[in-house]
């Protein structure tokens, strides 16, 4: 009877905890819709200051999960609001673990149709496991470069 009740305190601190979970992850529309609005304030602010906007803590463009990256053509990170360390690195030839050069993919993508969206395995700074992630990709009009956003699949 001991273990039956442990048994239902856990069911119920689970059931809890999922829809917390879920109000945290983010959606591919949403995702999608971020990306057009970091786009759109490169247009009005300019490169310099809306990397800086993209890379700063908090604000309109870190929500749920969702952040905004940028890359010059050539693989060099020039905004990333989850890992500021990686500004100013090239990671053209960065990897998943699964051996996808995502990177490559993306410059692809968004030099040939402008913006798509890319699939590919990363780790998920919330559960901290490798999961599918689907980001959308949009070019900078007069840059050479791209920014996007992606979405964890639901788990």
């Amino acid at each position: 009877m001991k273990h039956f009740a442990i048994l239902v305190v856990l069911g119920s601190l689970l059931t809890l905890a999922a829809p917390a979970w879920t109000q945290q992850q983010a959606t591919p529309a949403e995702a999608k819709q971020m990306a057009q609005d970091a786009i759109a304030h490169v247009k009005e602010v300019g490169t310099q200051q809306a990397f800086a906007d993209f890379t700063a803590p908090g604000g309109q463009f870190h929500k749920k999960d969702l952040y905004v990256f940028c890359y010059k053509f050539d693989g060099t990170c020039v905004a990333q609001g989850a890992n500021k360390a990686t500004i100013g690195m090239n990671l053209i030839d960065m990897k998943t673990a699964d051996g996808k050069y995502f990177l490559r993919e993306m410059i692809s993508v968004t030099q040939s149709k402008g913006a798509g969206w890319v699939d590919y395995m990363w780790p998920n700074p919330l559960t901290k496991k490798t999961a599918a992630k689907r980001s959308w990709v949009e070019r900078i009009p007069g840059y050479d470069g791209f920014c996007g956003v992606g979405a964890y699949a639901k788990e």
